[in-house]
């Protein structure tokens, strides 16, 4: 089974720390985001994956040629950022050759708890779908009889709760190659992009049936507070503590082997990246990147990049009734 995973996005939302880095390869429960993808992705028998990159695209090939070897993958490079289905079409080469191959798509800001492997063998085309109060900023489908009848993105007026969460199994992988084809050829653009979505409804007026799969499961990382939640998720079902003298740890948290602490509380929901040094602190629902120095400070719902240096010191202070104080 072959997957196409984009990762081309700048991630603006995850500003500054995309400055510097691809937010994929942001740490989350102790290994990059798109880590977290592959693993799930090869344990549930997919072998092989095109990743079509763009902004600080070396570093995400030399990630997965590094740390993922049992992939099988090739990059392709998306040259300009215009949509879902562009960046889709920019991978056409990578389809399948064989008309009987199916293809699964995942979006690579997606981290995902479900069992892939009966959506792999379905005979329809299957889409990962969750029920979201708000569903406006996602793809939205609308479902008849079992089948999925509509697929709008970002409707204003959502006809449906079933929010499209980045999940793709197509069975028929040269439908899909046609109708990208005809939207990019065509100049067929929503909203300024070449969206997935369309290529997907065009599919369907076509006749091929499409099915949903609950995705329960199923954490975003598109923004601080989300990677934040995500990180607190994934440490609650796998976190990894270690017994440090000095060192109070309340679980769940992430602490790398190598990271050096002293006098300090690690936790809960805290990940600490490898070769990070934190010195009297207390580390709270935040994550402490790889190599980064943390000393005398109280850290909550913050994140910590890569080789950075956070500084300061705790206050003493004795104040009486009806005292205000304010540290700037």
């Amino acid at each position: 089974m072959h997957a196409i995973i984009p990762v081309a996005g700048v991630g603006t939302r995850l500003r500054p720390h995309t400055y510097t880095l691809p937010k994929v390869l942001l740490n989350v429960a102790g290994k990059p985001i798109l880590g977290h993808i592959i693993d799930k992705l090869v344990a549930d028998g997919i072998t092989s994956a095109t990743i079509v990159v763009g902004y600080m695209g070396n570093l995400v090939e030399d990630y997965v040629r590094t740390y993922h070897k049992s992939l099988k993958a090739d990059f392709v490079v998306q040259e300009e950022q215009l949509g879902l289905g562009h960046s889709i079409w920019t991978a056409r080469n990578s389809f399948p050759k064989d008309e009987d191959a199916p293809l699964f798509i995942i979006l690579g800001d997606t981290i995902f708890d479900v069992d892939l492997r009966p959506v792999l063998r379905s005979k329809f085309n299957a889409l990962g779908v969750k029920h979201v109060e708000d569903p406006r900023r996602f793809g939205v489908a609308e479902l008849s009889g079992g089948y999925i009848t509509k697929l709008v993105e970002k409707p204003e007026k959502p006809a449906s709760n079933l929010a499209v969460v980045g999940l793709y199994f197509i069975s028929n992988p040269k439908v899909l190659l046609e109708c990208l084809n005809e939207i990019v050829t065509k100049d067929l653009r929503n909203k300024g992009e070449y969206q997935l979505t369309d290529a997907l409804q065009m599919m369907i007026d076509r006749g091929e049936r499409f099915v949903t799969f609950s995705v329960d499961g199923w954490y975003d990382c598109g923004k601080p507070e989300t990677v934040l939640s995500t990180n607190r998720h994934l440490l609650m079902r796998s976190g990894k503590n270690r017994e440090i003298v000095g060192v109070v740890t309340i679980p769940p948290v992430y602490i790398a082997s190598s990271a050096e602490i002293s006098n300090s509380i690690i936790g809960p929901y805290a990940t600490i990246g490898e070769r990070a040094q934190v010195h009297d602190a207390i580390i709270r629902n935040s994550i402490i990147g790889d190599e980064s120095s943390v000393d005398g400070v109280l850290l909550d719902n913050s994140i910590v990049g890569n080789n950075a240096n956070v500084k300061g010191a705790f206050k003493r202070v004795n104040a009486g009734d009806s005292s205000e104080i304010d540290f700037e």
